[in-house]
């Protein structure tokens, strides 16, 4: 059989989805035996200095068998990120007026005590 045999056989569904310098690729492939399974692809554009570009590709290869278990994990984690941050997008890279939060104090800190000396970078001008 012809290569491109294989390769009409072995891609039977796919769906690509764009999401900024990433592109998704979900392909639906055949095994020898006639069954199916996945493909998920990760691409990421990145540019070379002289303006060229290059991809990085990162697969995952999911099989049925795996399929129930891979989905819950996937809402469970998709579920836990939306509940703790919300679906806004919070990033620095994504928004121009994101301002990390500043460090917290210590509880046990009060404002007429005195910052503690250990950090090498604590600087008393009196001793100079």
């Amino acid at each position: 059989m012809s290569d491109n045999y294989m390769m009409e056989r072995e891609e039977i569904y796919s769906k690509v989805m764009r999401a900024g310098r990433r592109t998704y690729f979900f392909d639906v492939r055949a095994t020898k035996a006639g069954d199916y399974y996945l493909t998920i692809t990760e691409s990421k554009k990145f540019t070379n200095d002289d303006g060229s570009f290059h991809y990085k590709k990162h697969k995952i290869y999911l099989y049925k068998e795996d399929f129930n278990e891979f989905k819950d994990s996937l809402n469970e984690m998709i579920s836990f990120i939306i509940d703790e941050k919300g679906e806004e997008v919070i990033s620095d890279r994504h928004q121009k007026d994101y301002k990390k939060e500043e460090s917290h104090t210590n509880i046990n800190e009060t404002k007429d005590e005195e910052p503690s000396t250990s950090s090498f970078t604590d600087v008393d001008f009196d001793d100079i």
